[in-house]
């Protein structure tokens, strides 16, 4: 098969097109065809090394130990092993290929990847393969994050920054979908996007700091972490909770060894004494049942994935450039 080989970290241009070996099933396991694969900045991160902890935990101390980037995909299901009770070859699916860390390589940029079946879910006959493999890392991440103190309630006001790329579009379509009133906060460019997604009110960055404004939220979803929780606090109602993402934007911002973990440790020990602040859960849900979620909200169009562009498998290094260059409104998809 062909597949995309990464023998060290560094720059995307480091990766290449060759022919390998179809990957050998376990008991538990479905060998799936893929169809699409996304590309997300956990990607981007496996491929540089960076932050140099995700080394330690378990993606390969001086190279990946696997050489296959990419996690997120759909595709037909090609064979299954002697446990697999879910799924049988023709189906079509999606879902994660890692059972743990997203800072790991996952052998998604390939025509074929052993998946552990509690990881994949039937993909719904209304979204293409496209849109299907855009939804697994992003909607964990939102739906890890809105649970607790930030659980979304109807009728509650919600500003999300930085809603105009994977995790943000999501983040604006599930909070709608929970019913609540929606703003959504990013760059010129990227207003009319969600404002067709489901946006009740936009904010040009470029043009004003949402942390300055007379109207205050219930919840804020900060994905970038542009502005400190001090700033974000003025606008929170008094029982409103703030919640970060953390996106290091590329490693132009955190620690080139630890990343944005730093901050995010200092806002867990801040939640213990500030209500405005989520819940320190370092529980991780099941990705068998948030797949289960989102598939339901795809299946009745409650979540639309927003595409961006879609590039060959041969052209992996064009794409996660793209995603970096920070212009991506969604997703960026490699096709199959």
């Amino acid at each position: 098969m062909k597949a995309v080989i990464q023998d060290k970290y560094g720059s995307p241009d480091a990766l290449e097109l060759r022919e390998i070996d179809k990957p050998l099933i376990k008991d538990d396991e479905v060998l799936v065809r893929v169809r699409a694969a996304s590309v997300h900045p956990d990607v981007w991160h496996v491929v540089s090394g960076l932050p140099y902890i995700l080394r330690l935990m378990g993606a390969g101390l001086l190279k990946p130990k696997n050489r296959i980037p990419g996690t997120d995909m759909a595709g037909h299901v090609e064979a299954v092993g002697k446990n697999v009770r879910e799924f049988s070859p023709g189906d079509e699916v999606f879902g994660e290929t890692l059972r743990g860390l997203q800072w790991n390589n996952g052998g998604a940029y390939a025509e074929y990847v052993a998946v552990p079946e509690d990881m994949l879910a039937l993909k719904p006959a209304n979204v293409t393969f496209e849109q299907a493999a855009s939804v697994p890392t992003t909607g964990y991440i939102v739906l890890m994050n809105l649970r607790g103190k930030a659980e979304v309630k109807p009728g509650q006001k919600v500003l999300i920054n930085g809603a105009g790329g994977g995790v943000g579009t999501l983040a604006l379509q599930i909070a709608k979908a929970y019913g609540a009133d929606v703003t959504a906060v990013d760059s010129t460019e990227k207003l009319d996007m969600l404002r067709s997604i489901g946006a009740d009110q936009v904010i040009d960055y470029t043009q004003e700091d949402f942390t300055r404004r007379d109207e205050h939220f219930d919840l804020i979803f900060d994905i970038p972490g542009n502005h400190s929780f001090a700033d974000c606090r003025r606008v929170l109602t008094p029982e409103g909770v703030y919640v970060l993402i953390g996106h290091d934007h590329f490693g132009q911002q955190g620690h080139h060894l630890l990343g944005s973990m730093p901050r995010m440790m200092k806002l867990m020990v801040m939640s213990l004494f500030m209500r405005q602040l989520a819940d320190a859960d370092f529980s991780m849900p099941s990705k068998k049942d948030t797949m289960a979620v989102l598939r339901e909200l795809l299946e009745e169009g409650k979540i639309t994935p927003v595409v961006d562009r879609t590039f060959p498998l041969g052209e992996v290094p064009e794409a996660i450039r793209y995603l970096k260059s920070g212009h991506v409104q969604g997703k960026v998809v490699i096709t199959v």
